[in-house]
This record gives C-alpha cells, sequence and structure tokens, in this order.
C-alpha cells in the first residue's frame, strides 16, 4: 500500500508522501555571502577565545553551575543577584525583539550560531568531500559511500572538539586542559556533559540541519507577532519580476527568467518568490544567486533583495523611526540603565540578618535579649575575615562568639549573635540597631535592624 500523497504544500524539508526530503543547496558567492563569511568566522573565533580571556583577573565567562555561580565580562554574579540576572534576560528578550523589529531575521542569516556552523564550516568541508551540489544529488541515490563516510569521521571529530569548548564555558580552560590529559573515569560528570553534547551537534549538522530552523527553533513562529510591514526583510520584486519568461528575457515580461537559481541556492529549500515565508532564515543566499543571473542577462540586480513588505509590495520608502521601534528602543534603554545602575551598586559581601528561632527575645538579668542569625556571603576572589560591631551601641551590648568570622572566597557562613539591651530602650516594643561588618581590608558595610522588646519600655 502506497503512502497517502499531500494535495497541498508540505514543508520544504518533506517530500508530498510524508518522506524526508534533503536540501543540498548550491553555493553563490556573491557579496552578501562573503561578508557573511567574515561574520562568520569572526563569531567562530569569538566563540574559541571567549573562554581565554580574562578580566579583573577572572574568566571573561565562566557559568560555574556546579558552583552556582556567574562570572560575567570579570563580575561574579552569585544566586543572590536574582534581580540582575532577570535584568539581563530581559535585555536580550527586549534587544532579540528590537532587533526583529528593525532588522527582520538578521540574527538568522548572520550571527545565529546554526547558521554559521552550518553554512561556514560544515557544508563546506561537506563539499570537499562530496563535491558540488549534483554530486551530492548523486551520492543521495547511492546511499553510503567512502567519501560520505570519511565527511562523517571529520565531522564527528569537529564535534568532539566542539563539545570540549563548550564544556570549557562551565568549567575553565585550566580544569578542562588538566582534565583532557587523564582518563574520563577520573571525571565521568563533565565526561559525559562533553560527549552528550558531542552527539547533539553531530546529530544537528549532520542530519536534522535545515530542520532545527523549519521545525524545532520557535523563533521564526513568532515572527507574525516581531515584524511588521516595515520591517526589513529578504524579498522578491513581483511587480518587477512578473509576467516571469522562461528561460531568458522576453518583451513584455517581467525580468525573472524563472532559472529557479534562489531556489537551488536556499539552505531551507523554499521559493521566496512565494513571499514572506517563516522557513525564510534571511540568509541573502537567493540575493546572491538572483544577482548573478540578473548580470548574465544585462539587467539591474536587486530584482530579489532587502526591503520591507511595504516597499516590495507597493512601492513604499522603508522607515526606520516608526511607533513599534522608538517603543522597543526604549525599552531596551531603560532595561540597559537599570541593568548598569543595580550592577555598580553590588557589594562585595552579602549580608542578611534574621531572628533567632523560637521566642522573639528573652529576659535575663534584667536585660532584653534578641537572638540573631547573621548570614555573610563573600562575593570577593579571596577568603576574607568580618568582624561585626554595632554602630553606636549606648547601652546595648553585643556578643557574637564567631567575630571576627572567616568566609571563603564565593562562600555564605552562618553565625549566631546576641544583644542585650535595657527595657527601657524600647519604644513600643521595637529599637532600631545598625550592625557594621568590616573585613580585613578595612572595608566597611553596614546593616540595620530592629530588636523586639516589651512595649510598655519596661518588664512584664
Amino acid at each position: 500500500m502506497s503512502a497517502p500523497v499531500s494535495p497541498e504544500r508540505v514543508l520544504p524539508t518533506l517530500n508530498a508522501d510524508g518522506s524526508r526530503h534533503r536540501i543540498r543547496p548550491r553555493l553563490y558567492s556573491g557579496r552578501y555571502w562573503r561578508a557573511r563569511r567574515a561574520a562568520a568566522y569572526a563569531l567562530m573565533a569569538l566563540f574559541v577565545a571567549l573562554p581565554l580571556l580574562r578580566m579583573n583577573g577572572k574568566p571573561l565567562v565562566l557559568l560555574d553551575v556546579p558552583g552556582r555561580q556567574f562570572v560575567l565580562f570579570g563580575r561574579t554574579f552569585l544566586p543572590t543577584d536574582g534581580m540582575l540576572l532577570m535584568l539581563l534576560l530581559l535585555v536580550i528578550f527586549v534587544g532579540v525583539v528590537l532587533v526583529s523589529a528593525l532588522l527582520g531575521r538578521a540574527w538568522c542569516g548572520w550571527a545565529c550560531p546554526q547558521t554559521v556552523y552550518m553554512e561556514f564550516l560544515f557544508r563546506p568541508i561537506e563539499r570537499l568531500f562530496e563535491g558540488r551540489r549534483e554530486d551530492q544529488l548523486r551520492l543521495d541515490k547511492k546511499g553510503l559511500s567512502r567519501r560520505r563516510l570519511a565527511k562523517n569521521v571529520v565531522f564527528a571529530l569537529i564535534s568532539v572538539a566542539l563539545g570540549n569548548l563548550f564544556l570549557s564555558y562551565f568549567v575553565g580552560v585550566d580544569a578542562l586542559l588538566h582534565w583532557l590529559g587523564r582518563s574520563p573515569l577520573e571525571h565521568p560528570g563533565p565526561f559525559l556533559v562533553m560527549a552528550v553534547t558531542a552527539v547533539l551537534v553531530f546529530c544537528d549538522f549532520a542530519y536534522f540541519r535545515e530542520q532545527m530552523c523549519t521545525v524545532a527553533c520557535p523563533y521564526a513562529r513568532l515572527q507574525s507577532v516581531l515584524l511588521d510591514e516595515r520591517s526589513l526583510l529578504v524579498g522578491y520584486d513581483q511587480r518587477r519580476g512578473e509576467p516571469r519568461s522562461k528561460g531568458k528575457a522576453r518583451p513584455g515580461h517581467g525580468d525573472c527568467i524563472d532559472c529557479a537559481a534562489c531556489v537551488v541556492a536556499c539552505p531551507t529549500g523554499i521559493d521566496i518568490r512565494q513571499g514572506l515565508q517563516l522557513e525564510c532564515i534571511a540568509c541573502t543566499q537567493c540575493v546572491d544567486a538572483c544577482d548573478s543571473i540578473m548580470d548574465k542577462i544585462g539587467k539591474p540586480r536587486g530584482l530579489i533583495r532587502y526591503g520591507s513588505q511595504a516597499s516590495l509590495e507597493r512601492g513604499l520608502e522603508r522607515r526606520v523611526l516608526r511607533p513599534r521601534a522608538v517603543a522597543y528602543a526604549l525599552l531596551f534603554a531603560v532595561m540597559i540603565g537599570l541593568l548598569f545602575t543595580f550592577g555598580r551598586r553590588g557589594a562585595e559581601v552579602d549580608i542578611t540578618v534574621l531572628r533567632g528561632i523560637g521566642a522573639p527575645y528573652q529576659l535575663s538579668a534584667g536585660l532584653v535579649q534578641n537572638q540573631i542569625r547573621f548570614k555573610l556571603q563573600n562575593r570577593t576572589d579571596a577568603a576574607q575575615r568580618y568582624t561585626i560591631e554595632l554602630v553606636e551601641p549606648g547601652a546595648l551590648r553585643l556578643v557574637a562568639p564567631g567575630s571576627p568570622l572567616r568566609v571563603a572566597a564565593g562562600s555564605q557562613v552562618e553565625t549566631s549573635l546576641f544583644v542585650l539591651a535595657p527595657p527601657e530602650s524600647f519604644v513600643g516594643g521595637a529599637r532600631a540597631v545598625r550592625f557594621r561588618v568590616t573585613d580585613e581590608r578595612g572595608h566597611s558595610y553596614f546593616q540595620d535592624y530592629k530588636l523586639l522588646g516589651p512595649k510598655s519600655g519596661g518588664l512584664r
């Protein structure tokens, strides 16, 4: 029994009967491709360099999940930095929305790791082993061959290298180099992370490929919300191209000669002449392909080009400054300002003062006794000794058995202390005090607290 055939258009990665349609794009090395190649190599170099670079004596980027701390641009972020992490995520989200409103899917075509590594690392290696598009299509019919097997071996080695590079973002370069010279049995957890990452990278670039963009990635499905008719996109000028002539330009026809160069060049397998589609990643391969054909038939370039939906369909000028873009830009600026404001206020020690477990206060020898739990989080890169004192104690007395308190770098320590106060010092059952925490470098930090006591100002 034959498989049912869909009467309508299906995904470009599927045939009408539901089987996989493998995309083998033809390379057109035009001006946009050369610019994207330069950007891709720069991004690859940056990805390799980030774990190696240091700032303020710290890695530029280190995502230490087991240690529960992130290092970004020389600044250490701890779990207590919830506000900063939330602002950072908001900045990224609003930034994506702003870029989409202004430049469409420029991220997908120019900077997304999926596109960068697929088009400028894995596909060039594939062409080196298997030849051009026509040779690859013949190999698809033959099945596995020695050339394809050799290509997959190289893909696997690159995937392992990328897996180790990915791991270095979480453990640091020093730890990674140490582990590379030892047996995986000595560090099974990190080795498993690397191995899983390598397998995922290999499966992605050797098999799933454009399906990551057309099926798995949710970004394309948000285009209807993020884009408007003035957003920048790659499109076909239907007013200039239609009606099409077949094979060569003819009087009374448009400039499109229906050569399908834009279709065979597309890495996601779409026909850009059918309008804006969620599978389009704005990689401009169709632009380079069409420009090369226009050069051959003596027509001006730009039949497929960057533009907006309004400019391509109705000839309207593209406006960068419009309400949506201005609103996104202002929101992005506010988020950036808040991030830097809160980031610059961060102290080198986090102080948390909590009431002791049990009764809010006790009466002992004519004094009101408050038990307090004092937590100190050392945010510096060196162990510190912290001295805890009362500011202007007056008749109050602090009993701090653990002071000075030693706290290792990046660690948190809790200690109990007691404040003894005469009953008459309380007004309405409360007494405000201020603690001073001084590290061994002489830096002082202050924390306000409210003691509890009898409301009458005397013993009950």
